[in-house]
């Protein structure tokens, strides 16, 4: 059966849609020894021979679900040109190609979904799903209430209004708050440009929440495996549940 070429690699686990998309536009996959740019283009993933930088994909019928607490100091793409750590190095024992769902910064810190399911990242990394996502910022100074009312209503930054969102003061430590935040938006380094809008930048980030997922007692490295109810759960908020 055909498919698009974007959503086999990201069922092979060599990327999300969005990613494998952006690869495809940059002329690294081939299929059957040519070159494919186009999107949309259609393949017979038991038929065509696939290949992303000279290497063979494979499909798999074994969907991996991991929950992640990445450290800081790591990036959370598959590829970096500087060398720096990537979270897929944590994954130590995981068998199957796999890959994150959405990004956390190099400095930002906490959970990060891992996963080998292409239509699962789609879901959750698209707009009209509004997957709730929380984080824990610890800022500079204390904003008043006033700030953080406007953070809550909508910021307009340079890329355009951002969406409502909750906001609330946790506590104070040595002059600094820590707020938490509710985005359902994943705007490339939102927070911070949200805190630094109002002058209070980030100190600290950490991501406790996606949707349904929190981190529990995960340590920085740590990872474990989504248990039944969670994965339901997560494709319900995904818009997933009618599928198997």
């Amino acid at each position: 059966m055909e498919e698009r070429l974007q959503k086999v690699l990201a069922e092979a686990g060599i990327a999300s849609r969005r990613r494998s998309e952006e690869m495809i536009s940059a002329g690294m996959v081939k299929v059957n020894g040519k070159v494919v740019t186009e999107l949309g283009t259609k393949v017979n993933p038991a038929q065509d021979k696939i290949t992303v930088n000279g290497e063979a994909i494979f499909l798999s019928s074994h969907k991996i679900y991991l929950v992640l607490y990445k450290p800081r100091g790591y990036v959370s793409t598959l590829h970096d040109d500087r060398g720096r750590k990537q979270v897929i190095d944590l994954l130590k024992g995981v068998a199957g190609r796999v890959y994150p769902v959405g990004r956390l910064d190099y400095d930002s810190e906490g959970l990060l979904l891992i996963t080998n399911d292409g239509d699962l990242t789609y879901a959750l990394t698209h707009p009209r799903h509004q997957v709730a996502k929380t984080y824990l910022v610890r800022v500079q100074g204390v904003p008043p209430q006033a700030k953080l009312d406007q953070m809550s209503a909508g910021l307009l930054l340079e890329d355009g209004p951002t969406a409502p969102a909750k906001v609330h003061l946790v506590s104070i430590r040595d002059g600094k708050a820590l707020l938490e935040i509710t985005l359902h938006e994943g705007r490339n380094r939102q927070i911070r440009r949200m805190c630094e809008h109002i002058g209070h930048p980030v100190l600290r980030l950490k991501r406790t929440r996606v949707g349904n997922i929190s981190l529990g007692s995960l340590l920085p490295g740590q990872y474990r495996h989504l248990t039944g109810t969670e994965f339901k759960r997560l494709k319900d908020l995904a818009g997933l549940q009618n599928k198997s």
